[in-house]
């Protein structure tokens, strides 16, 4: 399978692009108030992708500062460098993948990540600038979808959910594009990285996209794509979770944050923020 690649314009460059070294940057952080009783304050360095993570955990830091928890943000715009990030020391916890996707990771690197718990969903979208609906995509149309393994069966399972494509029987999930063995409208299905796909949306007819990705393009590009279709929320293993080194899940800090990020005050931030667009999934 053969990653395909885009133009792209002078101003859709500037999507994803942080500055500081690696690709990474901290968010901004405030003089936290010090804990009742005058307590330790401890501290937390976790990697985020920008939108929603590092907003949802930037409301966490807020909560955290008032209970001893002093919450650092690290902020990737990819789905590499934050794992290695944890792997190497740099980070106590990362918040941006679901646990197929790590557990592939691990595998692939031979890294010795787990999760420390699910946070929330977010369902992969099928977007468009040029359609509305499905039923209006010609033959040969260009459709990107992710290229990491996890998130392209994912895609290719949404993309046959809506007809436009059959897999074989049983792949489910774990479908790649040698799995398709129906397609009428002879889709030219392209692969590219998570991170670019809002980019292609100019090009190609639809995209399906990371929910996160879409919410960033939307905030810092104003992209405005139609929702063709929507992964469905209910029994979906795909939720997002926190990961960290193997044995560290019961350190106080995580599990503090885990408390903070499992909260009905987060699950009511989210709800209203996102109508819908992520989930809660505690």
């Amino acid at each position: 399978m053969k990653r395909f690649t885009l133009s792209l314009t002078a101003g859709l460059l500037s999507l994803g692009l942080l500055a500081g070294c690696g690709g990474a940057k901290t968010a901004p952080t405030a003089d936290a108030p010090k804990p009742a009783g005058g307590s330790k304050i401890m501290t937390v360095r976790v990697g985020a992708s920008p939108v929603p993570h590092a907003e949802i955990l930037k409301f966490v830091k807020v909560l955290g500062a008032k209970d001893g928890l002093d919450v650092q943000i690290v902020e990737f715009t990819d789905y590499v460098k934050p794992n290695i990030a944890l792997s190497d020391k740099e980070l106590d916890a990362n918040y941006f993948q679901h646990v197929p996707y790590l557990e592939s990771f691990n595998a692939e690197r031979k890294l010795n990540l787990v999760s420390a718990g699910a946070v929330h969903l977010e369902p992969l979208g099928l977007y468009s600038v040029k359609v509305a609906d499905v039923n209006e995509l010609k033959d040969g149309a260009l459709i990107t979808i992710p290229d990491d393994a996890s998130n392209a069966g994912r895609a290719l399972t949404l993309l046959a959910g809506k007809g436009l494509i059959k897999l074989k029987d049983g792949v489910g999930v774990k479908a790649t594009t040698r799995d398709i063995t129906e397609n009428p409208k002879k889709l030219d299905i392209k692969m590219m990285a998570a991170e670019q796909l809002p980019r292609t949306l100019q090009d190609a007819a639809a995209s399906v996209i990371n929910t996160n990705y879409y919410l960033e393009a939307q905030k810092n590009l104003k992209l405005n794509a139609k929702v063709l279709a929507r992964e469905p929320a209910e029994n979906n293993p795909y939720a997002n979770v926190v990961a960290v080194r193997k044995g560290d899940e019961n350190r106080p800090e995580i599990q503090k944050l885990m408390s903070l990020l499992r909260s009905p005050e987060v699950k009511k931030f989210i709800d209203e923020k996102y109508q819908g667009a992520v989930t809660a999934a505690f």
